[in-house]
């Protein structure tokens, strides 16, 4: 991984554990879609696996996420980062452990996908956990003038996670060549899927030490220092006005000091209250809109990618297949490469060189120019796809089973707007710091 000399500063065992985890994110999320391609041999023979186990087994992660993005991410203001980061990681390691103890060979088709779609949901809590941890750790260490250099370098390892896991599914498959080839070998795959998914445990591992005794930066600190001192000083001049009030007056005079004394306490009780409501002041500052209309941009941009951006991802091997890019005949072993080959691909020539083209642009381009024709290009394409597919048969069948660019455009088009939106969530990270 080509490292930018902004960021040699960063390149620690601590910086490293950031990079890993979206690389772990990335991985953990696309390896799914090999994997089910491999069940559809392995439990149906070939055919199809049904639409609504499928569909549960692949969206079980992304589902988990949404849970662990806003469980974690309120534990991380609450408790601090350090006392929260590296648990997601720890669940995401258990999670991928159960996914490994599919029994394929003692239930039915159906339950052990069911099965594994449960633990996926388990795994997806561990992955959207790691988001906005990530996210946190590294904003807070980043300084301002090349903030965003920093996080779409960061978030770019999503491509390199989704790159390996293409080519450790070619190698494994490679590896088992010997014993699936001239017959039927399908129960194999149970080794081939499962080394696929437990490969990610290696980099988990070996960055779990580092995540459990991160230290708290020095930003958030200051942050919560601030704070405790706002609502201290408060309650001290409350407190010392009402002793030299009291001091300084006669009997009645004290009986009213004793009133103000409380009345004094009180106040300094609801404004420390009102300083630890934090939606309270998430709704204050969000009721205005200057505010309000980044926040809007930044969410309704993120969910508008994200149906593309997971709905291709998540069903790629689904597409290659309906291309015919897995040939029209051939064993199992031959079909999957095949498709193995197109995944890798489309990875190398979408993932990686979009999220590198934002690494280098963001802070000379802009975030929002880049978001603009991020949007205009992928739906161009996408739309060319589209047609592409519809028609292929008739007239583009020899155009589209050679792997056209018209497939390959919507990739890099969805990672190099995905790493835009890296730059849009740290400008209202920025915005919101004082929350932190």
């Amino acid at each position: 991984m080509v490292v930018p000399h902004s960021c040699f500063r960063f390149l620690s065992s601590n910086f490293l554990a950031l990079l890993v985890g979206f690389f772990l994110d990335a991985y953990d999320l696309f390896i799914i879609n090999p994997v089910a391609t491999m069940l559809q041999f392995r439990l149906y023979g070939g055919d199809p696996l049904p639409s609504n186990l499928e569909g549960f087994m692949k969206a079980g992660a992304n589902i988990g996420s949404v849970i662990g993005q806003f469980g974690f991410g309120f534990a991380a203001d609450y408790y601090g980062r350090k006392a929260v980061y590296g648990k997601e990681l720890v669940l995401i390691i258990f999670a991928t452990i159960m996914c490994l103890t599919t029994p394929t060979g003692q239930l039915s088709p159906a339950s052990c996908l069911i099965y594994l779609a449960i633990w996926r949901i388990v795994l997806g809590v561990g992955v959207g956990g790691d988001y906005p941890m990530s996210a946190s750790v590294s904003t807070d260490r980043a300084h301002l003038r090349r903030r965003g250099v920093l996080l779409s370098y960061i978030f770019a390892n999503q491509g390199w996670g989704s790159l390996v896991g293409s080519l450790a599914t070619i190698i494994v498959l490679a590896c088992y060549k010997s014993v699936m080839s001239g017959g039927d070998h399908t129960s194999k795959l149970d080794g081939v899927w499962r080394i696929v998914v437990g490969l990610s445990l290696i980099p988990a591992f070996g960055t779990l030490y580092q995540r459990l005794t991160l230290p708290e930066s020095k930003r958030y600190e200051e942050s919560r220092r601030n704070h405790d001192d706002e609502e201290t000083i408060e309650a001290l001049k409350e407190k010392q006005a009402a002793e030299e009030a009291a001091s300084q007056s006669t009997d009645k005079e004290k009986k009213g000091a004793s009133v103000t004394t409380t009345a004094a306490a009180a106040k300094a009780k609801d404004i420390a209250d009102a300083k630890k409501n934090h939606f309270a002041e998430f709704f204050a500052y969000f009721s205005e809109w200057r505010h309000l209309k980044i926040l809007l941009g930044t969410t309704l941009s993120w969910f508008f990618l994200d149906i593309a951006f997971y709905g291709i991802n998540l069903n790629q091997n689904v597409v290659l297949q309906q291309i015919g890019f897995d040939g029209s005949g051939g064993t199992p072993w031959e079909r999957l490469f095949d498709i193995g080959i197109g995944n890798l691909i489309v990875t190398a020539l979408g993932f990686v060189p979009g999220y590198y083209a934002t690494v280098l642009t963001i802070e000379y381009l802009g975030r929002k120019w880049i978001q603009i024709q991020g949007f205009l290009l992928e739906a161009l394409f996408l739309g060319i796809l589209a047609v592409l597919l519809q028609f292929r048969r008739e007239h583009y069948d020899i155009l589209l089973s050679r792997r056209s660019l018209p497939y390959q455009v919507p990739r890099y088009c969805s990672r190099y707007l995905c790493c835009k939106w890296q730059g849009r969530s740290h400008h209202l990270r920025a915005s919101v710091q004082q929350f932190d």
